[in-house]
């Protein structure tokens, strides 16, 4: 088991959406070294298997819980399902403690890049429920689970698609620059239960990622190209690895 002098999340909660891989698998990994427990979201059967292994991996490693919760963000109920995942799980099931949800990480989400004149009313709405209505309602669900004291954290990734204009991203970039706009909302509405912000790590290569087209690719190079010194920019780097 590794062991961490400080642990700040000792007994805390916290959900990341779209954990079974990528950023989402690494957030919760980083959440785990502080002590924190988890609810691994994730939507599609072939992340079952990702997902459990990385629950098991994370308890072994840092001595941590994790409720694993299968939900399709598109989903308006996903919100709602990922609460009684929670409370029927054996951490919570039999507890006298009332539920307190410290942490949200929006973190799933798809990207299809489609060029204006190939947009469809479906691909739109794909979009559009998976990366906005998805954490939106995730957000309502726990609501009244978030804690009192000011000390609740919602994080949510945006993207540099939110504000470049990059082609092929006018449906992608707008769901991000909606995911901010929900986020200035939430410092408002919520500024004595948590605190409310947006993450745009940059490109980072993922599956997600690795689905974009050579066009977008070729657009993102510079941002992920190397410096004098064959030193790769800060920020940048692949499978969701942090540093």
């Amino acid at each position: 088991m590794s062991e961490r002098p400080y642990k700040p999340l000792q007994g805390k909660l916290a959900i990341v959406t779209g954990a079974s891989r990528g950023i989402g698998a690494s957030i919760s990994e980083k959440l785990a070294s502080y002590g924190a427990n988890l609810v691994l979201n994730y939507t599609s059967e072939s992340s079952a298997q990702k997902t459990d292994d990385l629950a098991k991996r994370l308890s072994e490693k840092y001595g941590t819980n994790s409720i694993i919760a299968r939900a399709d963000m598109g989903d308006p109920k996903a919100g709602d399902s990922i609460i009684q995942s929670i409370k029927q799980s054996s951490l919570y099931s039999q507890s006298t403690k009332p539920l307190v949800i410290d942490i949200i990480i929006n973190n799933a989400g798809i990207s299809k890049n489609t060029k204006t004149q190939d947009i469809t009313p479906e691909i739109f709405k794909e979009h559009y429920d998976v990366n906005v209505l998805g954490p939106l309602m995730l957000v309502k669900a726990a609501m009244p689970y978030l804690p009192y004291d000011g000390s609740g954290r919602i994080v949510s990734l945006s993207s540099v698609s939110a504000t470049l204009g990059l082609p092929g991203q006018a449906i992608y970039g707008g769901t991000k620059a909606a995911v901010e706009a929900m986020t200035r909302t939430w410092s408002r509405e919520l500024a004595d239960r948590c605190t409310a912000t947006c993450v745009n790590p940059g490109p980072v290569v993922t599956d997600m990622y690795d689905g974009t087209s050579p066009e977008f690719k070729e657009v993102m190079r510079p941002f992920i190209g190397h410096q004098i010194g064959d030193r790769p920019y800060l920020g940048f780097h692949q499978l969701g690895q942090f540093e």
